[in-house]
């Protein structure tokens, strides 16, 4: 936990460095990213308090429960978007340099991030309320919190696995996408080769970031496995599992980028004096 807490005050200066510039609060690369840190520590925070919960075997009524998870679930699936977005960012800097400024603007990329909530809330609003028609009572109940006890028919299950499956395969696509067209832009430009290398690589980097999201899918799977395993060794696994496959991905991946990026010397000296 403490772990958790270190990577969550990183987290948090970085946004408080961020907002301390109007290079960063004006530019359509540093909002998205700054929303990927506020949405990672969000993340990371609701997934610390789900495990809380599990470890002490702690029941909450479904209502509050649902709360949290329908938190949880938003920022999972709103951290693969939010690199898609990103990655189209690049692509448009370097294959449509006259429109970039046009089309990226702070507006509309704040409007980008709102259809991300959207869209990152969806699957777990349509779930909720499926229930809420079907089982009006079962919000009133004590269960413990957990993401499975909202899956409680066959058809929550198949619409979760589609619509985890089509965000993924989509945001994969788009990142690949983009990736090769930068590639392909790189063959034509005979200037600004820096420039191109550099989008091409940290295009490549959002790929690398949505290859960590991918690794909490293995989180219920390897606990699921665990699970019959003998207590204490089970409660070390799990906490094993926790950190390597929850706590790492979510904190290395906005970590690593905010030092890719060309003002991150500018960035890591503010954060340096902060701490």
């Amino acid at each position: 936990m403490i772990l958790c807490l270190i990577f969550l005050c990183v987290n948090g200066i970085m946004l408080f460095t961020l907002s301390t510039k109007n290079t960063f609060r004006e530019t359509s690369r540093y909002i998205l990213f700054a929303h990927m840190l506020f949405n990672d520590s969000i993340q990371l925070l609701t997934s610390m308090l789900l495990y809380i919960f599990a470890s002490v075997s702690l029941h909450l009524i479904t209502g509050v429960c649902a709360i949290i998870l329908l938190i949880s679930s938003t920022t999972y699936y709103n951290s693969p978007l939010n690199l898609a977005m990103m990655a189209l960012e690049r692509y448009i800097a370097i294959c449509f340099p006259l429109r970039h400024s046009e089309i990226a603007t702070p507006t509309r990329t704040r409007v980008v991030i709102c259809v991300i909530w959207f869209f990152g809330s969806l699957n777990e609003c349509i779930r909720i309320l499926i229930i809420l028609i079907t089982e009006p009572l079962y919000f009133l109940s004590s269960i413990h919190c957990a993401d499975s006890q909202l899956l409680r028919s066959t058809l929550l299950l198949d619409v979760n696995a589609a619509v985890t499956a089509f965000y993924f395969v989509s945001v994969a696509l788009i990142i690949i996408y983009t990736y090769v067209a930068i590639i392909l832009e790189a063959r034509f430009v005979s200037c600004e080769k820096a420039s191109v290398t550099k989008a091409r690589n940290t295009v490549l980097l959002h790929l690398c970031q949505f290859a960590l999201c991918l690794t909490s899918f293995l989180h219920g799977v390897m606990e699921t496995l665990a699970s019959n395993l003998d207590g204490s060794v089970f409660v070390s696994i799990q906490y094993t599992l926790f950190v390597v496959l929850i706590v790492f991905p979510r904190c290395l991946s906005p970590l690593i980028y905010g030092l890719k990026m060309r003002t991150s010397d500018h960035l890591l000296n503010m954060i340096l004096c902060l701490l």
